[in-house]
């Protein structure tokens, strides 16, 4: 069997800037080959020698000229043609043996990189793969710490051995350029920069990330010594529009309600995901507040359940001096939670945007899990007597089943309210038959989940507290004999 072939890029000079694929890849080859000019000297393989081993082959691949004369009957272009195909024929030989190549290319393989005249004479002949590199483009504009482009800007890369006037074209009508091997042609490229009236923002880049770096305006640059490894760059023109810090209290602040659903990430909306991130302040009952994977960046405020008016001015006002306010809710924050209270409050906050982030419900969840009990019309109720009296409670239990209407009960029992599900389920049984259909959803999606299927008549009340959510079905909702629950969508 034939060996494989890799084209890798090693980045733009630091070892350090070498994928962990290429430094695998590297440590792994039984040969290791490199292009260099006549003195030996290889960039590559010194980039690459972190990474090598002991006993690896090593292929010197020696250009026979760079910038010299040549009396080759085929000229410059038939002297380096018979070079790559020479080279390729060595490699060739190793890759019929089995043998893993591995062809070290500084940048990216297949950004004018040596390796690609390999590759066009290798891969339709062995098995090949290119790993990319980091380009001296990416990382000269990393040195200085300006943008290439920003939004539909246009980012053009030039030989610097184009004709000047070619350049000139090139630079005049592009956002952002990047001109490479410059060396020799330095002069040439400054000239054509000048013509296109680019001169001024233009920099030049030498050696980045190497230890010989070099940086600064390009109409400065001396052109003697100006070295091959360096380029001119033309970053985005945006890159002069810095965006002055905003004091607080201008603009910045908004309050986002977010519903975070009825337990963990995997019942998280990529909206409310997306808003906990953006928030630099997070608000709500404690226990709530705690399901948000901490982040040193946010302040987290964390409340009693029972105060939800103070808790919405706090997060209001927090917006007001400029903050971005998440409000946690449990389940959706439209349903008996902390949206209601946030609109209220924010009348004294004109100025201050309220969003509402939508999330899935404990009458959801429960229903899921159990079937379909909410396929037809239903209605939800709070059981708490908290903040409306319990005939109100009362009144509009019996109006819901007079209608025959599925009941999704929340909030029906906690430590200091314990009657009311006995209450609720004798109302009830006055207008449903005893083998009704109930479902108990306790904690689910959470680690303690239970679903209980059982009905109206047998319900007992202490299996319920305030982690359950209860579903009472109406008059046409049906339990299988494995406990699926569903309430069918035709009507008698």
């Amino acid at each position: 069997m034939s060996g494989r072939l890799y084209g890798v890029g090693l980045g733009p000079g630091d070892p350090e800037l070498v994928t962990v694929r290429t430094a695998r890849l590297i440590g792994e080859a039984d040969v290791i080959a490199y292009h260099a000019a006549r003195h030996g000297r290889s960039i590559a393989r010194s980039i690459a020698l972190p990474y090598m081993r002991e006993g690896q082959i090593e292929e010197l691949l020696l250009y026979p000229l760079t910038t010299e004369t040549t009396d080759h009957p085929g000229g410059y272009q038939g002297a380096l043609d018979d070079f790559y195909a020479d080279c390729a024929e060595r490699l060739a030989a190793h890759l019929d043996a089995g043998r893993t190549v591995v062809v070290l290319a500084e940048g990216d393989p297949l950004f004018y990189g040596s390796y690609m005249h390999m590759h066009k004479r290798l891969a339709h002949r062995y098995p090949t793969e290119v790993v990319p590199g980091v380009t001296s483009v990416s990382a000269a504009a990393a040195v200085l710490g300006r943008p290439l482009v920003e939004r539909d800007e246009v980012l053009t890369v030039l030989p610097g051995t184009l004709p000047a006037r070619v350049l000139a074209e090139r630079l005049r009508e592009t956002d952002s350029a990047a001109v490479l091997k410059l060396g020799r042609t330095f002069g040439k490229v400054r000239d054509a920069l000048a013509e296109a009236g680019r001169l001024d923002d233009a920099w030049y880049v030498e050696r980045a990330t190497m230890g010989a770096e070099r940086v600064a305006p390009l109409k400065d640059v001396d052109p003697d010594g100006v070295p091959y490894f360096s380029l001119a760059l033309l970053a985005s023109p945006a890159e002069r529009t810095f965006v002055p810090e905003r004091p607080a209290g201008e603009g910045r602040g908004e309050v986002a309600v977010v519903g975070l659903g009825p337990a963990g990430r995997p019942w998280l909306t990529p909206e409310a995901q997306e808003a906990l991130a953006a928030a630099t302040d997070l608000v709500g009952y404690g226990p709530y507040v705690d399901r948000v994977a901490p982040n040193p960046r946010q302040r987290r405020h964390r409340t009693d359940n029972r105060v939800e008016a103070e808790r919405a001015r706090h997060a209001l006002e927090l917006a007001r001096d400029g903050a971005r306010v998440a409000v946690v809710s449990s389940g959706d924050p439209g349903v008996f939670a902390m949206a209601s209270a946030v609109l209220e409050a924010a009348a004294d906050f004109p100025d201050v945007p309220v969003r509402v982030v939508p999330g899935l419900t404990a009458a959801q969840a429960v229903a899921a899990r159990a079937g379909a009990p909410l396929g037809h019309d239903y209605c939800v109720l709070s059981l708490s007597d908290l903040l409306k009296p319990w005939e109100v409670v009362a009144d509009r239990l019996s109006a819901a089943a007079r209608a025959d209407l599925v009941l999704a009960i929340y909030n029906p029992a906690s430590r200091s309210r314990t009657w009311q599900v006995a209450a609720a389920r004798d109302l009830l049984l006055e207008h449903r038959e005893p083998d009704t259909p109930v479902v108990i959803g306790r904690d689910v999606g959470g680690p303690q989940e239970s679903v209980t299927v059982t009905t109206l008549g047998e319900l007992d009340p202490g299996q319920v507290d305030m982690r359950c959510l209860l579903i009472i079905g109406s008059s046409t909702t049906r339990a299988t004999e494995g406990g699926v629950v569903y309430t069918p969508r035709r009507y008698p």
